[in-house]
Protein backbone atom coordinates (compact mmCIF):
# COMPACT_ATOMS: atom_id res chain seq x y z
CA UNK A 1 0.00 0.00 0.00
CA UNK A 2 1.34 3.40 -1.08
CA UNK A 3 0.69 6.35 0.64
CA UNK A 4 -0.33 9.78 -1.26
CA UNK A 5 3.07 12.22 -1.68
CA UNK A 6 2.50 14.84 0.07
CA UNK A 7 4.10 18.74 -1.06
CA UNK A 8 6.33 19.77 1.20
CA UNK A 9 4.90 21.95 4.27
CA UNK A 10 5.20 25.99 3.71
CA UNK A 11 4.53 28.04 6.51
CA UNK A 12 1.32 29.74 6.81
CA UNK A 13 3.59 33.20 6.56
CA UNK A 14 4.09 32.35 3.14
CA UNK A 15 1.05 30.68 2.35
CA UNK A 16 -0.87 34.29 3.22
CA UNK A 17 1.56 36.11 1.42
CA UNK A 18 1.45 34.34 -1.68
CA UNK A 19 -2.28 34.44 -1.71
CA UNK A 20 -2.25 38.03 -1.32
CA UNK A 21 -0.80 38.84 -4.67
CA UNK A 22 -3.24 35.92 -6.03
CA UNK A 23 -6.83 38.06 -4.26
CA UNK A 24 -9.40 39.00 -6.53
CA UNK A 25 -10.35 42.73 -6.41
CA UNK A 26 -13.70 41.29 -4.60
CA UNK A 27 -11.07 39.38 -1.65
CA UNK A 28 -9.23 42.42 -1.70
CA UNK A 29 -11.48 45.18 -0.85
CA UNK A 30 -13.29 42.21 1.55
CA UNK A 31 -10.52 42.26 3.90
CA UNK A 32 -9.73 46.11 3.50
CA UNK A 33 -13.55 46.92 5.05
CA UNK A 34 -12.89 43.89 7.49
CA UNK A 35 -10.10 45.46 8.54
CA UNK A 36 -11.23 48.95 8.59
CA UNK A 37 -14.92 47.15 10.86
CA UNK A 38 -12.02 45.55 13.42
CA UNK A 39 -10.40 49.27 13.85
CA UNK A 40 -14.05 50.66 13.73
CA UNK A 41 -15.44 48.75 16.69
CA UNK A 42 -12.80 48.97 18.91
CA UNK A 43 -12.07 52.44 18.24
CA UNK A 44 -15.42 53.95 17.69
CA UNK A 45 -15.66 57.81 15.94
CA UNK A 46 -13.82 60.57 17.01
CA UNK A 47 -10.16 60.40 16.29
CA UNK A 48 -8.61 62.07 13.76
CA UNK A 49 -7.55 60.52 9.97
CA UNK A 50 -3.74 59.38 11.00
CA UNK A 51 -4.77 57.59 13.81
CA UNK A 52 -6.93 54.95 11.76
CA UNK A 53 -4.57 55.42 8.98
CA UNK A 54 -2.08 53.99 11.36
CA UNK A 55 -4.10 51.27 12.86
CA UNK A 56 -5.57 49.89 9.28
CA UNK A 57 -1.73 50.28 7.50
CA UNK A 58 -0.85 47.77 10.55
CA UNK A 59 -3.82 45.73 10.67
CA UNK A 60 -3.12 45.00 6.61
CA UNK A 61 0.10 44.75 6.84
CA UNK A 62 -0.13 42.17 9.49
CA UNK A 63 -2.39 40.30 6.57
CA UNK A 64 1.00 40.33 4.37
CA UNK A 65 -0.91 42.93 2.23
CA UNK A 66 1.93 45.01 0.86
CA UNK A 67 0.50 48.94 2.17
CA UNK A 68 1.99 52.35 0.80
CA UNK A 69 0.79 55.36 3.25
CA UNK A 70 0.47 58.48 2.03
CA UNK A 71 1.55 57.40 -1.58
CA UNK A 72 2.43 60.66 -3.93
CA UNK A 73 -0.31 60.91 -6.61
CA UNK A 74 1.69 62.28 -10.04
CA UNK A 75 -0.22 64.99 -12.32
CA UNK A 76 0.93 64.11 -16.17
CA UNK A 77 0.52 67.15 -18.22
CA UNK A 78 1.55 67.47 -21.92
CA UNK A 79 3.99 64.81 -20.89
CA UNK A 80 5.43 66.37 -18.05
CA UNK A 81 5.38 65.28 -14.38
CA UNK A 82 4.27 67.51 -12.00
CA UNK A 83 4.47 67.72 -8.49
CA UNK A 84 1.29 68.94 -7.16
CA UNK A 85 1.38 67.56 -3.75
CA UNK A 86 -1.53 64.64 -4.17
CA UNK A 87 -1.48 61.96 -1.92
CA UNK A 88 -3.49 59.09 -1.60
CA UNK A 89 -4.41 58.00 2.12
CA UNK A 90 -3.54 54.38 1.63
CA UNK A 91 -2.06 52.23 -1.87
CA UNK A 92 -2.87 48.66 -0.64
CA UNK A 93 -1.51 45.63 -2.99
CA UNK A 94 -0.45 48.25 -5.52
CA UNK A 95 -4.12 47.86 -6.83
CA UNK A 96 -6.76 49.70 -4.59
CA UNK A 97 -6.95 53.52 -3.11
CA UNK A 98 -8.29 53.74 0.50
CA UNK A 99 -9.19 57.09 1.45
CA UNK A 100 -10.05 58.06 4.91
CA UNK A 101 -12.27 60.94 6.33
CA UNK A 102 -13.47 61.69 9.82
CA UNK A 103 -16.03 64.48 9.06
CA UNK A 104 -20.14 64.19 9.61
CA UNK A 105 -20.36 63.09 6.04
CA UNK A 106 -19.42 62.49 3.07
CA UNK A 107 -19.64 64.86 0.51
CA UNK A 108 -19.63 64.42 -3.44
CA UNK A 109 -16.05 66.07 -3.72
CA UNK A 110 -14.43 63.38 -1.73
CA UNK A 111 -15.45 60.96 -3.85
CA UNK A 112 -14.78 63.31 -7.22
CA UNK A 113 -10.91 63.57 -4.97
CA UNK A 114 -11.22 59.87 -4.96
CA UNK A 115 -11.85 59.18 -8.46
CA UNK A 116 -9.25 61.51 -9.47
CA UNK A 117 -6.34 59.53 -7.73
CA UNK A 118 -7.86 56.72 -9.41
CA UNK A 119 -7.49 57.84 -12.91
CA UNK A 120 -4.06 59.76 -12.22
CA UNK A 121 -2.55 56.01 -10.53
CA UNK A 122 -4.31 54.38 -13.69
CA UNK A 123 -6.76 52.25 -10.96
CA UNK A 124 -9.78 50.88 -10.56
CA UNK A 125 -10.79 50.29 -7.62
CA UNK A 126 -10.83 53.13 -4.28
CA UNK A 127 -12.59 52.36 -1.03
CA UNK A 128 -13.62 55.98 0.71
CA UNK A 129 -14.26 55.43 4.17
CA UNK A 130 -15.37 57.52 6.83
CA UNK A 131 -14.57 57.22 10.01
CA UNK A 132 -17.04 59.52 12.01
CA UNK A 133 -20.11 57.89 11.83
CA UNK A 134 -22.34 55.32 14.30
CA UNK A 135 -22.36 52.72 11.67
CA UNK A 136 -19.46 52.03 9.56
CA UNK A 137 -21.64 50.93 7.00
CA UNK A 138 -22.79 54.23 6.21
CA UNK A 139 -19.53 55.48 6.06
CA UNK A 140 -18.06 53.06 3.03
CA UNK A 141 -18.21 53.77 -0.30
CA UNK A 142 -16.43 51.94 -3.47
CA UNK A 143 -15.65 54.29 -6.27
CA UNK A 144 -14.91 52.45 -9.78
CA UNK A 145 -12.99 54.03 -12.09
CA UNK A 146 -13.80 53.49 -16.07
CA UNK A 147 -16.48 51.16 -15.14
CA UNK A 148 -16.95 48.26 -17.63
CA UNK A 149 -19.88 45.97 -16.66
CA UNK A 150 -17.58 42.63 -18.10
CA UNK A 151 -14.57 44.20 -15.84
CA UNK A 152 -16.79 43.75 -12.59
CA UNK A 153 -18.01 40.68 -13.41
CA UNK A 154 -14.99 39.18 -13.89
CA UNK A 155 -14.05 40.35 -10.49
CA UNK A 156 -16.71 39.12 -9.30
CA UNK A 157 -18.68 42.30 -7.74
Amino acid sequence: MSLPIRPAHRSSLAIAHEGAHHLSMFQLTDRIIGSVIKIHRRLGPGLIESAYESCLAYELDSQQLKVVRQKAVPLIYEQVKLDCGFRADLLVENRVVVELKCKEQIHPVDEVQLLSHLRLLDLQVGLLINFHVVRLKDGIRRIVNNYQEQDIQEEGF
